[in-house]
């Protein structure tokens, strides 16, 4: 776990998310606490992570997310050298 960003004010978002039931609540708060170009970029980041682990090319993921080549990279580097944060959601969520 990164030491940046461990506060108590994270802590409480983190059960803030932990205490939704359902995706019509995960909707609502993230509608509240996120812009939605916010929303998106997390959304996006998800997608090119889950397009990374199936060995598409960084031309296909941009071609059918819209991400960057730098988002891209940022997702790869978090997927190979990060706290296997991706690969855990993607091991529970039986359609990641």
């Amino acid at each position: 776990m990164s030491k940046n960003i461990k506060s108590a004010e994270v802590d409480r978002l983190f059960e803030a998310i932990l205490s939704l039931k359902d995706p019509k609540e995960c909707y609502a708060f993230f509608e509240d606490i996120c812009t939605v170009n916010e929303l998106h970029s997390l959304a996006q980041r998800l997608q090119v992570a889950k397009m990374l682990r199936d060995h598409n090319t960084y031309l296909e993921i941009a071609e059918k997310t819209g991400a960057s080549t730098a988002t891209i990279s940022r997702v790869n580097r978090s997927l190979n050298y990060g706290n296997d944060g991706y690969d855990m959601v993607f091991d529970r969520v039986k359609n990641g």
